[in-house]
């Protein structure tokens, strides 16, 4: 089947962008834009971040940061995406994991459905159409997509914000060989003068505002870094009681105080393991975790990226100031 033009569905003067907008909120998304794929406007900034080292020992982001500079490449022949954005529940409470990372992993609840708004499109246009789905693997700087899909701004804490969300959501791509009319790109910096991010950092990672050194990200140290953590950092790990991640640059965020949503994505609820439990309690019980049970309790859990000894690492971190529940 041939289109003339691609935008609108076989047989009719209907455009399909709408309907591919209501097929992704039906999907379960919060937010969903399209835009034109091409050059990355922040593929410069991002490569000098990457020169300057801030990346630290993530040099899978070095080895696509070639592709990163124009998001045709990734997927040969792709035209447009489907940005979408989906809510993870920013006013559950703060604790020892951060939110993202309590429930089910987020690249494989977004790929399917992702996966499944592909093959509806198919369906739609009585054909099969070629696209591949992104969730935070490809080399893609989805901020920069999404900013232009017009999903929100780039925060001074580095996040994406949407000025009905927040920042508590993950963000997806839909890249297609298909021709699609995009949204007008958020335009604007609603951030201001406000820097309650970078001063509430209690590592001083955010180093300027939209500058973030990973080096110095307590994400980065209790989940990407391998070694030990410095000596500099412990005590601001262990005394915000953080086994793994940290939300503290976007609990203090104005728009997430005023827009940070309740919990409905049941696939993120937190895991038995993790529910309920303090920082003392869950890093002892990270501490007696031998590799079977580790791997009974976090399948499909994000927080196997740091593997066992990475989390027993953090476990000790945190005890080794808040002490023990026999001191």
């Amino acid at each position: 089947m041939t289109l003339g033009h691609p935008e609108r569905s076989e047989g009719s003067a209907v455009a399909v962008e709408p309907w591919l907008k209501a097929q992704a909120l039906a999907l379960g998304f919060d937010l969903v834009g399209i835009t034109t794929l091409g050059p990355a406007a922040t593929a410069p900034e991002f490569e000098h971040w990457l020169a300057e080292g801030r990346a630290g020992e993530m040099s899978y982001l070095v080895r696509g940061a070639e592709k990163r500079r124009d998001t045709r490449l990734p997927y040969a022949g792709a035209q447009s995406a489907i940005v979408v954005a989906l809510d993870y529940g920013g006013k559950e409470p703060t604790g020892p994991v951060a939110r993202y990372a309590r429930g089910d992993d987020y690249h494989d609840v977004m790929v399917e459905r992702l996966d499944r708004l592909r093959a509806l499109l198919g369906e739609h246009l009585g054909r099969e159409v070629s696209g591949k789905s992104y969730v935070d693997t490809g080399p893609i700087l989805e901020r920069d997509l999404a900013q232009r899909a017009g999903l929100g701004w780039q925060g001074k804490n580095t996040n994406l914000l949407n000025p009905t969300l927040g920042s508590f959501f993950f963000l997806g791509a839909l890249v297609l060989n298909l021709e699609l009319v995009p949204d007008a790109p958020f335009e604007a910096d609603r951030c201001g003068s406000c820097m309650r991010c970078i001063d509430a950092c209690p590592t001083q990672a955010i180093v300027a505002p939209r500058e973030l050194d990973a080096r110095r990200c307590i994400s980065y140290l209790t989940i990407e870094l391998k070694g030990e953590i410095p000596d500099e950092f412990r005590e601001a790990i262990a005394g915000n009681e953080l086994v793994y991640g940290c939300d503290i640059c976007q609990d203090v965020c104005p728009w997430n105080v005023s827009f940070a949503r309740e919990l409905k994505e049941p696939a993120f609820a937190p895991r038995p393991f993790i529910a309920g439990k303090d920082a003392r309690t869950l890093a002892h019980d990270l501490v007696e975790l031998d590799d079977e049970r580790f791997r009974a309790e976090f399948k499909g859990s994000p927080m196997k990226r740091a593997k066992l000894p990475g989390l027993k690492r953090n476990a000790a971190v945190v005890l080794g100031t808040i002490g023990s529940e026999e001191s």
